[in-house]
């Protein structure tokens, strides 16, 4: 007779890995000696140094915790498919780490007698094994580590080479099965298993247009809702989701998180315009990881309440200060935590929608604008942020803004509660004046445009750096276009728009000494913000805006794109690229520093080093402005 248990068992293990490694008769066998542990939320499961169990652990459903006890610092959470508790597999000693039920859990528990020998006769499954051991170093390709976890102090911890390891460059799979969209889901079904691949590449003229995973068999062929007699266009993903084959480690578990998928493909450019050269898969990372942000926005999405979020802000932030402490290049460490803030904002977006007495009226999109929306937000500072929704009716305008305005009010609380302040001059969703629909966005941004005073000229700076973090992105692509028609039918916008660009007060004087403040709270404080960022974040939009680019809203990246599109002025542009992230990796050490934006700068607190390297970046900032004037023909109009 079949034990209905232990089927349950092998079918839930077989989907994770080292199990889906093993033979069918091992899984069977191994199967029937798990024992099923249920934990109650907030229970122990093993404490630290407490002796070993004759267990390891399989998450089945729920979630736990990994903690050090002393200091309660959260080093991991474990989710549906993990394993924990291999300390003594592999090490025979007492436990290092506290685990702990995160809610209702029910765990899978693997007799240690039962597996040793299977891990010994399979060497996949005992390489998987000591690689997620060993990956809380942070490298599981490290034989020097092997054996060491979170808890244990690293000997090593002053050796650059150790240190943010999960920024190496991933290991991808070069095996790539592809396939036509007529070819014949049989057909291909029947290549994946013979190469014993995951996944197919659809391509068209020798680059990728669909992927077709395990999973899409699954769901649609083997539950009948495709026949495995169609073609691979009846159940291909398109369009395909590619990234660059330099991605990181926490680059690509980040978008497999973000994005909800197994796999990814690498094409030499990132893009769907070259070939793909290999494919990535969740295991592929699995095996890869060490600590990086891909636990922190594991536990963004998990939150359901702005104080859990905030207690995550903070662990950013302590991110953030470990990448600077160590150097990591500024473009990736804007990357990351500017999408681990994109994922707390709509986390609290999500968590308001559900909490309103209906559903949206309509469609809608939450924009971050500012430095937000450039993705240059690296400290907690004040909120910038937009409603757009979908046209509607005369005599539905009125009940539907209301709607959103109370919504737009609730995320403007909860983004406060969580660490984003609110904004002095209410430039915010729960302001009527930045909550409208398509058609009132439309007019209100051509006004700007067509009648461009100082006030306009400063609402559009903020506004058109907008970026899309919640709802239709097709509602912010429209209202783009919108913009760049409006521009070009309008030439002498770009024309004022370049004027207020010049408006703030040069960084230094005839000797090349700082300007600082000459009266109010900051005086004899330099405005880092205002005569150092604010330059040349204005003419790299004016710039890139003149060109019509779309979708590139960071400074660095604008002024990258225009070194390409102008090679005449291309080393100018190249040293506003560089200052731009020079100058902003000083203010967030500067606010880190002493718990504040990092805007005023105390001249007297800075070393000979740190004033020599603001002072360079004074010089492209005045040669960008020079361009300005000559290209628009403005003057520089000092306040």
């Amino acid at each position: 007779m079949k034990n209905t248990i232990s089927e349950r068992v092998a079918d839930f293990l077989k989907k994770f890995p080292p199990f889906n490694i093993l033979a069918e008769h091992q899984l069977e066998k191994l199967s029937y000696e798990v024992t099923i542990i249920h934990k109650e939320n907030n229970s122990l499961v093993f404490a630290e140094k407490e002796p070993p169990h004759n267990f390891f652990y399989v998450v089945h459903k729920g979630a736990v915790a990994l903690t050090k006890k002393g200091s309660q610092q959260m080093l991991d959470i474990c989710d549906e498919g993990d394993i924990f508790g291999l300390r003594p597999l592999l090490a025979h000693e007492n436990y290092k780490l506290q685990a702990t039920a995160r809610e209702e859990t029910i765990l899978y528990a693997v007799p240690i007698q039962e597996f040793r020998p299977i891990a010994l006769e399979n060497q996949q499954v005992g390489d998987f094994l000591i690689e997620s051991f060993a990956s809380n170093t942070r490298n599981p390709y490290s034989l020097k580590h092997r054996g060491k976890l979170y808890g244990v102090p690293n000997e090593t911890e002053g050796n650059p080479e150790t240190k943010m390891l999960d920024l190496q460059p991933v290991r991808y799979s070069t095996n790539l099965v592809t396939c036509s969209k007529e070819t014949q889901i049989k057909s291909l079904a029947a290549s994946m298993t013979q190469r014993n691949v995951g996944c197919v590449l659809v391509t068209q003229d020798g680059l990728p247009i669909g992927i077709i995973t395990n999973k899409d068999l699954r769901n649609k062929v083997a539950t009948g809702l495709v026949s495995i007699t169609e073609n691979a266009e009846a159940i291909m993903s398109s369009p395909v989701i590619t990234y660059s084959k330099d991605l990181t480690i926490t680059q690509a578990q980040m978008a497999l998180m973000k994005s909800q998928i197994s796999h990814l493909c690498l094409t030499e450019d990132g893009t769907t315009d070259t070939p793909a050269i290999g494919i990535l898969s969740k295991h592929d990372v699995m095996v890869a990881l060490g600590n990086n942000p891909a636990v922190l926005m594991r536990a963004i999405k998990r939150a359901t309440d702005s104080q859990r979020l905030r207690t995550v802000r903070y662990s950013i932030l302590n991110l953030l200060q470990g990448y600077l402490e160590q150097n990591i290049p500024m473009g990736l460490v804007c990357k990351i935590i500017s999408e681990l803030n994109d994922a707390t904002i709509k986390q609290v977006i999500q968590i308001c929608v559900d909490q309103m007495d209906t559903p949206p009226p309509v469609k809608f999109t939450w924009l971050a604008m500012g430095s937000q929306g450039r993705g240059e937000q690296l400290l907690t500072t004040d909120q910038d942020n937009a409603i757009l929704y979908e046209d509607v009716p005369t005599e539905k305008k009125e009940e539907t803004q209301a709607y959103f305005l109370q919504l737009g009010k609730q995320i403007s609380t909860e983004l406060n509660l969580v660490g984003f302040e609110y904004c002095p001059a209410e430039m915010m969703a729960s302001n009527p004046l930045w909550c409208h629909s398509l058609e009132e966005w439309k007019e209100v941004t051509s006004h700007w445009m067509n009648n461009p005073g100082p006030d306009e000229i400063l609402l559009s700076s903020i506004f058109f750096d907008f970026n899309v973090n919640y709802g239709e992105k097709a509602l912010a692509d429209e209202l783009s276009l919108h913009i760049f028609e409006n521009a070009k039918k309008y030439p002498q916008f770009l024309t004022h728009l370049a004027s207020g660009a010049l408006q703030n007060p040069s960084p230094s004087g005839f000797f090349r000494d700082f300007l600082v403040e000459q009266d109010g709270e900051h005086k004899d404080f330099f405005d880092l913000k205002l005569r150092a960022l604010m330059p040349i974040i204005d003419a790299a939009r004016v710039l890139i805006l003149s060109h019509a680019i779309k979708s590139i809203n960071n400074t660095a990246e604008r002024y990258e794109k225009l070194a390409e599109l102008e090679p005449k002025n291309k080393e100018l542009y190249l040293a506003a690229s560089y200052a731009s992230k020079a100058l902003l990796k000083f203010r967030t050490r500067q606010g880190l520093q002493h718990n504040d934006s990092g805007r005023y700068i105390a001249l007297d607190q800075l070393n000979k080093e740190e004033k020599i390297k603001l002072k360079r970046t004074f010089k492209t900032i005045k040669e960008i402005q020079e361009l300005l004037q000559i290209r628009f023909q403005v003057k520089n109009l000092l306040r």
